[in-house]
Parts: C-alpha cells; structure tokens; sequence
C-alpha cells in the first residue's frame, strides 16, 4: 500500500455550516483523497483572539458517514475527557456501523484547559484519567464484557450491543511517553500534529525513530503500528487561516513540489499524511487532485 492522504474539514478557520461541510467531503471522495478528518474542540478563547467554537465532532462524523462512500474518517483527536469511556465506545461503534467500517477511532486527553472549564470538565490527572478511559473504550470495542472501578471512570459488566461487526482502527495522538506506555500496546496506528516535527520530513523521521523505540518497549514489532503525520499546507499566502512561523515552515509551492515533499514523509516512515491546508473549502480540495495524480503517478516530481 501506498502513502495515503486524508484532509482535515475546517474546524475555527471560519464559521462553516453544514452544506459546505457536505460540498467537501464529497469533493475528498470524488478527487482520490483516503479519509477526511474533524477536530474535537468546544471552545477556543483568549491569546488576543475573538471567540471561536467548531460544531460537536461525533455528530458531524456520523452526518459525514451518512454522506459518503469511500473515505476513512475520524475525529483529529477525540477527546477522551469529553464524554464517559462506555459512551465513547457506543459512539464509536455506532459510527462504525453507520460508514460500513470506515471509522477511525484517534483519541487523545485534551489540553485546552479553557473549554474545559468553560464546560464544567475536569483538567486535572488527564493522562491518570484517560488511562482509565482507554481501558473500557479499548476492552468494549474489542468485544469485552467490562467492569472496572477506577478513581477516575468506572464501568459495571458494560457491553455493546449490537456489537459492532468490526472493531474501529485505534488511532493514539499523542508524543508524551505516559501516553505511548498506555496505549502503543494495543492502538493500531499513532498520529503527530505538524508543529511536533517542524512540518519537514527530517524533524518526522527522528520523531518516528522514538516512536519505533517507544513500541518496541512495549513489546511490539514497529512495523506493526502504522505513522500519521499532519501536515501544513499553504495554497494562498493571503488566506492567512493557519498560522505558519519560520521554525514549522508550510509546504507550497507547484502541485509537483508539493508532492515531492510529501514524498519525502513517506520515505521518513510515514504511512498516512494527513493535510491541514490554507485555506480549507472546497475549491482547494479539488485543487490539491493535481497534488494527489502526481503522487500516484510512475513519472518522477
């Protein structure tokens, strides 16, 4: 299998409502991309800008599900302090069911302590608290009957029915070591955000080669979990929608350089990229079909 390319939909850009959500996933399907992808946030205030707050992740997805085909999709992450493990578990299922198997289940704790308190949602211990979470949301989804009282989250001989006809991909976000001990023995695939790596396919492959360290001391092959990297994509310098800073540079340029670089992630170990692309609508999704024909083209960037 080749590199794979999915695309994050607009989370606070800009206000986007429904029938342009709908327009661009579409589009995703009809140009070639993989899978498309929604932040979970609630709430974004401070640091000198206004107000911003995108439309509730589980309920756009399964909107989303309904409306497409093909396309993998998932939440970029999903929170796990947002909502009780059993009922992550359900959700996922669900959504599972509902797009044929296509859901990606990323998860990760959180950590924009503003809508946490903004939405009466504990900050503290959230890597103790989503350890807790992971156990029932992992064990359920596998077919588990579960019960657990932890000091966190609690569950008592919980099951999913239906059960679902197969088990979502688990996908953890996250580079914090707590993190990876808790989940790199079961998730099935590990995901970084650009900034994390610098957005260059160097400061990615010395990431990954801690990520692979990490895995193996959890006792599994690398080859086993698959690499996601997000990836800043800047189409229109004016848009100014992403901001970008000297130490994680975009990638722009033509749809060749762009692919090229793109190119070079998959040769540092990724297996999936992921685009955040300034700006986000439509008219740049079916403007990046170029990018994705020279990517799966023989003839050499």
């Amino acid at each position: 299998m080749g590199l794979r390319i999915g695309i994050q939909l607009p989370e606070v850009e800009r206000e986007v409502r429904w029938p342009e959500y709908l327009g661009m996933s579409r589009a995703a399907e009809d140009v070639g991309f993989d899978s498309i992808w929604v932040g979970d946030h609630l709430l974004y205030r401070g640091g000198g800008q206004p107000e911003r707050g995108p439309w509730e992740a589980w309920t756009l997805l399964a909107a989303l599900a309904a409306a497409t085909q093909r396309v993998e999709l998932g939440p970029l992450v999903a929170c796990a302090a947002f909502h009780p493990p059993g009922l992550i578990a359900k959700m996922a299922a669900t959504l599972a069911e509902v797009s044929g198997g296509r859901f990606v289940l990323g998860l990760g704790a959180g950590w924009n302590e503003e809508e946490f308190r903004a939405f009466g949602l504990r900050f503290d211990r959230r890597v103790s608290r989503f350890e807790e979470s992971f156990g029932i949301v992992r064990r359920l989804l596998a077919g588990e009957r579960v019960t657990l009282a932890g000091r966190h989250w609690q569950a008592h001989d919980a099951v999913l029915l239906p059960a679902p006809t197969t088990r979502p991909r688990l996908m953890i976000g996250s580079n914090g070591p707590r993190m990876l001990a808790i989940t790199l023995p079961h998730v099935d695939a590990w995901n970084t955000w650009y900034e994390d790596f610098g957005n260059r396919a160097e400061g990615f492959a010395k990431l990954n080669d801690r990520i692979s360290g990490a895995v193996e001391a959890a006792g599994r092959d690398p080859a086993q979990i698959q690499r996601s990297a997000c990836v800043l994509v800047v189409l229109d310098d004016a848009a100014g929608e992403r901001p970008s800073t000297p130490e994680v540079p975009p990638l722009q340029g033509s749809s060749r350089e762009i692919a090229a670089s793109l190119r070079e992630l998959a040769d540092a170990g990724a297996d999936e990229v992921i685009l955040v692309v300034d700006p986000i609508s439509e008219r740049s999704i079916r403007q990046l079909a170029e990018v994705l024909a020279v990517l799966r083209s023989a003839t050499p960037s």
